[in-house]
This record gives C-alpha cells, sequence and structure tokens, in this order.
C-alpha cells in the first residue's frame, strides 16, 4: 500500500510542479519558431509543458516536410 502511495503522491505533484526553466526556454523558443507566440505562457506546469513542446515539435516537422 506505501508504494501506491508514494507513485501516485509523485504522479500529484508532477502534475502541479511549476515548468522548469529549460522547458520555458525550449517552449518560448519553439513557439516562435512555429510563428504560434500564444501557446507559450509563464504559469504551466510541467506536464503542460512537455506536452506543448512536443505538439511543437511535431507541428514543426510536419511543416518541413513539404
Amino acid at each position: 500500500m506505501r508504494s501506491a502511495m508514494a507513485y501516485y503522491g509523485g504522479v500529484q505533484q508532477r502534475l502541479t510542479v511549476q515548468m522548469t526553466r529549460a522547458q520555458a526556454l525550449r517552449l518560448r523558443t519553439l513557439s516562435e519558431e512555429a510563428y504560434q507566440p500564444t501557446l507559450f505562457q509563464e504559469n504551466l506546469t510541467e506536464v503542460e509543458a512537455e506536452s506543448r513542446i512536443e505538439a511543437l515539435k511535431a507541428e514543426i516537422e510536419l511543416a518541413n516536410s513539404f
């Protein structure tokens, strides 16, 4: 039971922790490169930032494939 509590406690923390400085810099760069500066916001969590980073990387890769 304790291991489950430790696991789910870690998930909860990850969902509420603010994005790292590295994530913020990467997200800002990618959002500018994709001409979507509104996707960068300073108050995102780590999970939200990572999701947006991955989406922007995929969008940029798709645009570069043409």
